[in-house]
């Protein structure tokens, strides 16, 4: 397999940055007064202006030159059609399948899994409407009133990603809880103010043997029996969403209240699964099912539209502009908004997890960076944090930026503020000021010839600092769906460029072995030696500062 450094698009676009490496995005948008109209593409309700990136029509042509020569074309017609692409684990790849409203065939070893898709969906909208009309109550016969997921990795990330961006259309008397962390404080502190008469218990774990997740779950159920005393009481506040039907019985929870999803979904990309069975109770099937439709349109996009005006696509390859020839570390993702802000912590484990590899897909190592960090927060809190840091510093941090053009919640002019923060930030980036231009501000404000010289210096902002911004009307379930699908996609673009299996994570399971074999050495007596020094160290120190 050619490697992609020795790929002829690779080393035209060296040579090419070689070229306009310098160049800076002013002199772009003096020179070109059409640069918006032709760096700018929309998908359905998503709008994206790339024209403050380093990059000109010679760049584009190159990166799309890169894609055709990396075969992405034919990887993406493999993950649709499901086949095994995930080749270390042998699964399909099939996160698509869970939001195909147009409900055409998807096979899996020659078997349509749209069917038994469509019959999970079907027992999540029973159940959600069951618990939001009432229907559905607690063992003392009081509506739910509080839903706690418990889950860890993809089974809390998205669906609590999800229920924060969609807060608007959930109801106040039906509130949402997410327990991933082991340490007992997370489940204490969420259990604080629950009533176990009227709390609902979601324990998300596909083998119903994950630590974190099974130590809360069995934490959470000890505390509704100190209340409800009878464990048949349990099958009325704790469902499941598993394949173990063995264990979730054993814990207590009906068969007929275990949602099923598959192998060939990954956790990262799960929510649009039963994983997202919080999020239909929350703030309703119907939106949901929004979601998924907006997802499904941002699929059709990626599999149907030219590379050349494809967003996943572009957004795919200006990352790998910036992290392969420009040496850029991190990408900063910032959504403008409340609602959204937990969408970077999302992404971060969609993307790191998925392309922070260190061998192709022949298993050998790579020569080349993979996987930038992934990092972000919402503004405007972001500029009275870090943005300084990404105007004045020395690093390269490529950006999104994401907002919609209304909000929810209108307050005087506070969302125009929040509209005109962004823009400026955007335009502060890429254009900076210049040494000349802040001498001339502090000159026209009476500074003398002493201070300019001493303070100008530390004014200037060199720009040329290239960011996205991505645009939608308003923030609805189906714009979101579009959104998060955007960069599911865009991840799996750069993990085809790069040459990776962007679908297992062998790194994550070493950690969890691990812990499995330290956690008993934590209660045995006498001083423990099995590991390192310094491992074995620090556990001989902990125990004895653990309280008896």
């Amino acid at each position: 397999m050619t490697r992609p450094t020795e790929l002829p698009a690779w080393k035209a676009l060296q040579a090419h940055q070689a070229d306009i490496g310098a160049l800076h995005m002013r002199e772009m948008f003096s020179s070109d007064g059409e640069r918006f109209e032709r760096f700018t593409l929309r998908a359905g309700e998503l709008f994206l202006d790339y024209s403050k990136n380093r990059v000109t029509d010679e760049t584009m042509k190159l990166l799309i030159q890169l894609a055709r020569e990396s075969g992405l074309e034919e990887w993406r017609e493999k993950m649709f059609a499901g086949e095994k692409i995930n080749f270390t684990e042998g699964r399909a790849v099939l996160h698509t399948a869970l939001r195909n409203r147009s409900n055409s065939p998807i096979f899996v070893d020659g078997e349509d899994v749209m069917p038994e898709v469509n019959a999970v969906l079907k027992r999540m909208e029973k159940f959600s409407r069951a618990v939001r009309k009432g229907d559905w109550t607690g063992y003392t016969g009081k509506a739910i009133t509080d839903v706690v997921n418990i889950g860890v990795g993809g089974s809390d990330l998205g669906p609590k990603m999800v229920c924060e961006a969609l807060a608007s259309y959930a109801r106040a008397d039906l509130r949402a809880h997410f327990v991933s962390n082991v340490a007992p404080s997370d489940i204490i502190s969420t259990l604080k103010g629950l009533d176990p008469e009227t709390t609902l218990f979601i324990v998300a774990s596909k083998t119903f043997t994950t630590q974190e997740t099974m130590a809360n779950a069995h934490t959470a159920r000890e505390w509704f029996l100190a209340k409800a005393r009878d464990e048949g009481h349990v099958a009325r506040h704790f469902v499941a969403v598993s394949t173990n039907l063995k264990a979730v019985s054993a814990f207590g929870i009906a068969p007929e209240n275990m949602f099923e999803f598959w192998d060939w979904v990954g956790g990262r990309y799960s929510l649009w699964s039963s994983i997202g069975l919080s999020i239909a109770v929350h703030v309703g099937f119907d939106h949901f099912e929004k979601m998924l439709e907006g997802a499904h349109a941002m699929d059709r996009h990626f599999h149907e539209a030219p590379l050349k005006c494809n967003m996943p696509v572009i957004m795919a390859l200006l990352g790998i502009w910036y992290a392969n020839f420009f040496g850029a570390e991190s990408q900063a993702v910032l959504p403008y908004g409340t609602r959204l802000r937990s969408l970077p912590a999302y992404l971060q484990q969609a993307d790191m997890e998925s392309n922070g590899k260190s061998v192709d897909r022949d298993g050998q190592a790579v020569d080349y960076a993979t996987g930038a960090v992934l990092w972000g927060g919402n503004g405007t809190n972001g500029q009275h944090a870090f943005f300084e840091l990404m105007h004045q510093g020395t690093r390269l941090i490529p950006a999104d930026f994401i907002i919609a053009a209304n909000t929810h919640n209108p307050v005087r002019d506070q969302h125009a503020m929040l509209l005109a923060n962004m823009f400026a930030q955007t335009r502060a980036l890429m254009w900076g000021r210049q040494l000349d231009e802040v001498e001339a501000e502090m000159r026209a404000q009476g500074a003398d010839d002493s201070t300019i010289a001493m303070l100008a210096p530390h004014k200037v902002i060199p720009g040329n600092k290239p960011s996205n911004t991505i645009l939608m009307r308003d923030h609805t379930p189906y714009t979101l769906g579009m959104l998060v699908a955007l960069y599911e996609h865009k991840i799996f673009c750069q993990g085809i460029l790069w040459r990776l299996n962007s679908f297992d994570q062998w790194g994550v399971e070493l950690g969890k072995q691990m812990a499995s074999s330290i956690l008993p050495r934590l209660s045995e007596e006498g001083a423990v030696t099995a590991y390192d020094g310094s491992t074995n160290a620090l556990i001989n120190m902990v125990k004895g500062m653990m309280h008896p």
